[in-house]
């Protein structure tokens, strides 16, 4: 993950901490061997568990959405457990709707979670466009991370 990746997921954790103080929050949990961005941990055997992967400039998202199902298939996460893939503009078409990168994985992640019991899927929008190697963070970008997080909040 670059620094600003680091810097969104960092105020994403605050920020859904700040809204849900039921959870743990913590950044980069690892599901086997796959880090994941952002999680939120409830207590006890059956807690809820819930997973944000933040899709900044990622060439395949889908195989975010495959690798996290494909450990809950083997049982390596159990219990209530919510995906949320959080995709920033770079994802968006000019001419309007969403790039097929996009419809992959949310095509994915809704499959999955019609496929598992205790599993939820959501893709949402982090109102960012990420800037190139060099660029800066846009300066409203704490702003699209409070939205984002009300996003999550509100589905959970």
């Amino acid at each position: 993950m670059g620094s600003d990746a680091a810097r969104v997921a960092g105020a994403l954790e605050a920020a859904l901490a700040a809204r849900l103080p039921s959870l743990t929050w913590t950044t980069e949990r690892y599901v086997g061997r796959t880090p994941v961005d952002v999680a939120g941990e409830g207590d006890g055997e059956d807690a809820a568990l819930t997973l944000v992967e933040l899709e900044w400039r990622r060439a395949d998202p889908a195989d975010n959405t495959v690798t996290l199902f494909r450990h809950l298939d083997a049982g390596e996460i159990g219990g209530d457990v919510c995906v949320v893939q959080l995709f920033t503009r770079y994802y968006d078409l000019q001419s309007g709707g969403v790039a097929s990168k996009r419809k992959n994985a949310e095509f994915v992640g809704d499959l999955a979670a019609e496929t598992f019991a205790d599993v939820g899927y959501h893709a949402l929008t982090l109102d960012v466009d990420p800037p190139k190697r060099g660029g800066e963070l846009p300066d409203d970008w704490r702003n699209a991370v409070g939205t984002a997080a009300d996003r999550i909040a509100n589905r959970l």
